[in-house]
């Protein structure tokens, strides 16, 4: 089960991990867990990623065409 759309995000805006990784200050491995859904960030590492790829937190959970 997918819980998040960070790996999808990244493919959009065509953005690596290793990029996301550095500017977070996080290991390619923790950003690789999240983008792979093995492990779940935190709410506050969640908008620290939507900041930092200037999107809506709401489009790292759930995509825009699902939403009601």
């Amino acid at each position: 089960m997918k819980l998040n759309r960070i790996k999808v995000v990244l493919e959009e805006r065509g953005i690596s991990q290793t990029w996301l990784a550095k500017r977070l200050g996080k290991s390619f491995g923790m950003v690789n867990a999240y983008a792979c859904n093995r492990t779940q960030p935190s709410l506050d590492m969640l908008m620290q990623i939507a900041e930092i790829l200037q999107v809506d937190i709401k489009d790292l959970i759930t995509d825009k065409n699902e939403r009601q």
